[in-house]
């Protein structure tokens, strides 16, 4: 009986049979982490796997249904994955062996594009990027969005902290803490000194100055004032404070 798309999906969550992929691309060991019917194959554990080849008419719309209820899978994906269910036995065997890895590509050729255009990637991050593209297979593709990205991105964090190191306006928290940064020397540790240690340690350093503001006998009540509301605030309402508020104060 032909399964209807409702049931696929349903099918598709509660039935894990094995599936192996045969291209090359798989093969290799270079399949995408996120790769649906490759997980399936990994997470399930039945007595024995099962050839694309060798797949039922049902077996093939399930792993494809898969691939379809993946938030991982792109556009490119999605409209190949569901030509396939719309076609033949033969186009579903073909899009598992063949057109799902190529789709995939596309997608992350849109990814990637994306990634070079985005302002906030550095100059690692588009070199990187751009060698992916002229590359071209889907294998380098996968390989930037897997990996290739992620350690480009600690490349232009390691640079973005060293600069903050060299700033002579970075405090001894900043630099203390952007130093264990660059000592510990992962990409996690980079990324996470930037989005937030850096914020933490700036608000530590404008905290002491705000109270060497309030050390100084000869400020102004009103500056003392202002100085002691905001000396127990938010990262923010210190920078704020010591960039603007202050002089707005004795203004």
């Amino acid at each position: 009986m032909r399964l209807t798309r409702g049931a696929l999906l349903v099918a598709a969550g509660a039935l894990t049979p094995a599936l192996l992929l045969t291209t090359p691309a798989f093969a290799a060991g270079t399949a995408p982490a996120a790769a649906p019917v490759a997980v399936a194959a990994a997470s399930a554990a039945p007595s024995s796997e099962t050839p694309v080849d060798e797949m039922t008419e049902d077996e093939l719309r399930i792993a494809i249904a898969r691939i379809l209820g993946d938030p991982d899978s792109g556009r490119g994906v999605t409209r190949e994955a569901n030509a396939a269910l719309d076609g033949t036995v033969e186009d579903m065997r073909e899009f598992l062996k063949t057109g799902y890895r190529l789709a995939q590509a596309e997608d992350d050729r849109v990814a990637i594009v994306r990634i070079i255009g985005d302002p906030d990637s550095g100059r690692g991050v588009k070199r990187e990027a751009t060698k992916a593209l002229d590359t071209n297979t889907p294998e380098a593709l996968r390989a930037f969005l897997e990996t290739g990205h992620r350690l480009a991105q600690a490349e232009d964090d390691r640079v973005a902290i060293v600069r903050i190191i060299g700033d002579p306006d970075s405090g001894r928290g900043v630099k203390r803490e952007a130093t264990k940064a660059l000592d510990t020397n992962t990409p996690e540790a980079l990324r996470a000194f930037l989005e937030t240690g850096h914020r933490l340690a700036q608000a530590e350093d404008d905290r002491v100055a705000v109270a060497r503001i309030l050390a100084d006998p000869t400020i102004s009540a009103a500056l003392r004032a202002a100085a002691e509301d905001v000396i127990d605030g938010t990262p923010e309402e210190l920078r704020y404070f010591l960039e603007t508020g202050r002089y707005e104060v004795d203004g």
